[in-house]
């Protein structure tokens, strides 16, 4: 089946993929500690360095099997949303009004029944409450 070919070559590439996230995670603790580190220089090149870490970090991440299978499924992610119909600003608003009215109503009736059930057991009970 397929299934034993898909888990044969990911622990092919298992131990390649482990010492490419190790580098990640290295990178992007090495961008906090030398972020602690180098307090004296310039926040913008600290930034500056830190930006490229990660994008670097990134680069590796999405070479390893577990970040292309992310990247791919990202790029049907976004081909999806923008396949969605989003309604028109009248529609949203005509929706939300509807909501708050029928969470009003609701609401109402909560409470006519609450105080009703409060009525009939002290009644019951005797205790007027």
């Amino acid at each position: 089946g397929s299934k034993s070919m898909s888990e044969k070559t990911e622990n092919a590439s298992n131990p390649l993929d482990m010492l490419k996230w190790l580098i990640v995670i290295a990178l992007l603790v090495g961008v906090i500690v030398g972020n602690y580190l180098y307090e004296d220089i310039s926040i913008l090149y600290r930034a500056l360095a830190a930006v490229a870490m990660v994008i670097i970090a990134g680069f590796i991440a999405a070479s390893t099997a577990k970040g292309s299978t992310f990247i791919t499924f990202a790029k049907d992610s976004r081909t999806e949303v923008r396949k969605v119909v989003w309604p028109t600003r009248q529609e949203a608003t005509q929706t939300t009004i509807i909501v708050l009215i029928a969470t009003g109503v609701v609401s109402l009736l909560l409470y006519g029944l609450d105080f009703l059930i409060v009525k009939v057991v002290s009644f019951i009970t005797g205790l007027g409450i």
